[in-house]
């Protein structure tokens, strides 16, 4: 499925929503919508390429990629949101790596990584209206694991209750890990009291061993208030 037809879904979904929402609507203050609420959504993205140059030639170019994800935050009052955010892409990539022995040849490797981050922000909406735009920052941790074994698998054996006698493979692989931040701005509507959807353009910044990334990321979420 492409990210135009989920983007496409989650409008279609969010209209239906706004008709059937009706039966949460309380007597509040409209312009105090948010006051108070506990929310949660689903999103989607589109993560953007990103490109780092490492030591003696080494490289990596990571393709862009769609991301998903889900928020659970808080509305302190209508203007101030405070939230955590998991996010997952799966962005495939080509590195460039260079031996140490100048007499052996530079390999290139065609992988798929994966890149999770977890962030708790802060966001300031502009307006205590519905429809607002808002700026946020946050901070948080991410991990970036290229998918590449770093040893030989080890293989482990046991007897299960329930499934008789299993044996499974586990090995590990290549990966960077550690702080990251966020810096974002978009637009939010509050269909009613019930449902929201949120756009957002978010770049993160993360530091692997040997190279920084800032990931850019365009969002859409649609999510719940109670």
């Amino acid at each position: 499925m492409t990210l135009n037809r989920l983007i496409l879904l989650l409008v279609l979904l969010a209209m239906t929503s706004t008709a059937h929402a009706q039966r949460f609507n309380k007597k509040r203050d409209y312009e105090g919508l948010r006051d108070g609420t506990w929310e949660a959504s689903l999103l989607i993205g589109s993560q953007g390429s990103q490109s780092a140059a490492g030591d003696n030639g080494s490289s990596v170019e990571l393709d862009s990629a769609l991301a998903w994800g889900f928020t659970v935050g808080w509305n302190l009052t209508a203007k101030w949101n405070f939230s955590w955010k998991f996010m997952l892409a799966k962005p495939d990539y080509v590195a460039t790596i260079v031996p140490e022995n100048p007499e052996i040849p530079t390999q290139t490797l065609n992988y798929s990584a994966d890149r999770y981050s977890n962030q708790v922000s802060a966001t300031y909406n502009f307006l205590r209206r519905p429809l607002t735009p808002f700026v946020q920052a946050g901070i948080g941790y991410a991990k970036l694991d290229s998918n590449v074994p770093n040893q030989p698998p080890v293989t482990g054996c046991w007897w299960d209750p329930w499934w008789g006698y299993i044996c499974d493979t586990t090995w590990s692989t290549y990966d960077a890990s550690g702080f990251s931040y966020n810096l974002g701005l978009g637009l939010r509507w509050d269909m009613n009291e019930a449902f929201f959807m949120r756009g957002t353009y978010i770049r993160e910044f993360f530091s692997a061993d040997r190279a920084d990334f800032d990931f850019d990321t365009l969002a859409l979420e649609l999510g719940l208030m109670w």
